[in-house]
Parts: C-alpha cells; sequence; structure tokens
C-alpha cells in the first residue's frame, strides 16, 4: 500500500520572516551587492578581491621563504656542535620554524575562502588561531615566563578549543 503526505503548508510571509534559516540557508545572503544600484560598493568590492588574490600570491611567497626557512633550520641544527645530534632547544626551534610554516599555509587557505561567497570562514579562522597558540606553547620558555602568562594561554587555549567544537559540532 502506498502512503501518500501531503505537502506542508507553506507559512504566511510575516511568520516565514520571523523564523530562523533552515540549516542549509545560505548566511552569507544578502551580502551580494547589485552593481545597478551600488555601483561605488560594487566597485570597491572588485578592488577588495583583487587585493585578496594579491594577498594569495604574497602568501604563497611568505610560504615559499618559511620552507627555506624551516631547511637553514634544521641544517644549521644537525651540523651544529656536536654534528647530528639534536639538543631539546634544537628540536624546539625546528619545531617553531615548521609550525610558522604550517601556520602561513593555513592563512593562505584563510585567504584563498575569503574569495568564496558561499563559506563562513569562522571554522578555519578558529584552527589557525589554535594551531598559531599551539606554536607559542610548544616554543614557550616556561623558565621566564610568569605563571599569569601560562593561565592566559591556557585560558585562550580552553576558548578556541570550545569555540572551534562548537562550529564543528554545527556543521556536522
Amino acid at each position: 500500500m502506498e502512503k501518500h503526505s501531503d505537502p506542508a503548508p507553506e507559512p504566511d510571509a510575516a511568520v516565514a520572516a520571523s523564523l530562523p534559516p533552515p540549516p542549509d540557508h545560505d548566511l552569507a545572503e544578502g551580502l551580494h551587492i547589485d552593481e545597478r544600484e551600488e555601483p561605488l560598493i560594487h566597485g570597491l568590492h572588485i578592488i577588495i578581491r583583487l587585493c585578496v588574490r594579491v594577498l594569495a600570491v604574497l602568501m604563497t611567497v611568505v610560504i615559499m621563504f618559511s620552507v627555506a626557512d624551516v631547511a637553514w633550520v634544521l641544517y644549521q641544527r644537525i651540523l651544529g656542535s656536536p654534528v647530528g645530534l639534536l639538543s631539546v632547544n634544537d628540536i624546539l626551534a625546528s619545531f617553531g620554524a615548521f609550525m610558522a610554516t604550517l601556520i602561513a599555509i593555513e592563512i593562505f587557505l584563510n585567504i584563498v575562502l575569503y574569495l568564496r561567497d558561499d563559506v563562513l570562514h569562522v571554522k578555519l579562522v578558529l584552527a589557525t588561531a589554535l594551531m598559531a597558540i599551539a606554536r607559542k606553547v610548544i616554543v614557550l620558555d616556561y623558565n621566564t615566563v610568569e605563571a599569569a602568562d601560562i593561565y592566559a594561554t591556557a585560558a585562550v587555549v580552553f576558548a578556541l578549543s570550545i569555540g572551534y567544537w562548537l562550529v564543528a559540532k554545527k556543521t556536522q
């Protein structure tokens, strides 16, 4: 036996306007600029998008130099005395160089995503911030930093982690 379901009744315009958007609704909708209504804003938007492309090219150059820096740091640390052995400080310096490169790559991805109108950038920005604070935690010299700075860093890590978890949970 075949079941037929009636389509859901359409809410009137006032009720529909007061309802929250459905989950698949484009939250960036409404940011599109009609060239005929706002030619100045439309032109400025084009200039900003061009600047974002220039930033993407410049960030690529930064990433290439950062990779060269990682290679240079490793070369210096491995050839330092004693040859071939890395101290804890050498390893931390290497981790710092690697993390800086990864953060540059994350920033590049943020820049590229700004070119897309259909993407909300919150999750990637939070991930980049988490990676940056993780780098800070890895290379932090706990012998010279005060306890208040460590607590503040822990609070930032906690807040960013909760924010990322909430955004990731919402997008699943």
